[in-house]
């Protein structure tokens, strides 16, 4: 499956964004899809991730109450809504996919979009 996220860019302390992960060649259906995030000088972290069926969503606790993972099978799309924004949610973000029945491991994703970088200014 190739994937390619999009929507990120310059927002206030405060403000939210939507990026979106479309999703091309093979069933998207099949995939539990995640975002993680990194950080100039940091890891790859772990940030949501959604179910097949998109039943069930998981979420860092750095996001959770933050962020929300829908997802929209017909359309092949995944999104990450994240709203009341920080300066430490500046980071390149990155959707992915698996079928690994672990989440929150960057190492059980083997695909992966080119990024999308999001700036949020104090």
């Amino acid at each position: 499956v190739q994937l390619q996220a999009s929507g990120g860019g310059l927002v206030q302390a405060g403000g939210s964004l939507r990026l979106s992960c479309a999703a091309s060649g093979d069933s998207f259906s099949n995939y539990k899809m995640g975002w993680f995030r990194q950080a100039p000088g940091k890891e790859r972290e772990f940030v949501a991730r959604i179910s097949r069926s998109g039943s069930m969503t998981w979420y860092a606790d750095s996001v959770k109450g933050r962020v929300t993972i829908p997802r929209d099978n017909a359309k092949n799309m995944v999104y990450l809504q994240m709203n009341s924004l920080k300066p430490e949610d500046t980071a390149i973000y990155y959707c992915a996919a698996s079928m690994s029945p672990f989440h929150s491991r960057a190492s059980d994703y083997p695909y992966w979009g080119q990024g999308t970088l999001v700036t949020v200014s104090s």
